[in-house]
């Protein structure tokens, strides 16, 4: 993922907003950027991941309390779903970006209460 963000798409402050990727080629045997240039993107992408296992590694021991949870609940159960994760943790702090009650239970709201639900009628 780093070596897409970086020289195709132009996601990195060093390297800058260059697209060093051609779409018309698939696999390339020679690259489109000298050998500086691959050793910067060598160590922003080195850089990249460093810093996501360490954010990884900070998340997981500031919430290993409740990924001992879910860690005893798996060796229970095997296999958890949306309900089990609400039971063992709690309601996420962050609204939902989708109306995902609708769909596990659609008779919790009517075609009328709803103007995005799609109706079988046709419209006038």
């Amino acid at each position: 993922m780093p070596y897409a963000q970086i020289p195709t798409y132009g996601r990195n402050d060093l390297v800058g907003n260059v697209c060093y990727n051609s779409p018309s080629e698939e696999q390339q045997f020679q690259k489109p950027y000298s050998e500086e240039t691959g050793r910067i993107i060598d160590h922003e992408a080195r850089k990249m991941i460093a810093n996501a296992y360490d954010r990884t590694q900070k998340l997981l021991n500031e919430k290993r309390d409740c990924v001992e949870k879910v860690a005893q609940l798996l060796l229970e159960k095997e296999v958890l779903n949306r309900e089990d994760m609400v039971n063992l943790l709690g309601k996420r702090p962050f609204a939902e970006k989708t109306q995902y009650e609708e769909f596990v239970m659609p008779n919790t709201s009517s075609s009328s209460d709803n103007p995005s639900t799609i109706s079988d009628q046709p419209s006038k």
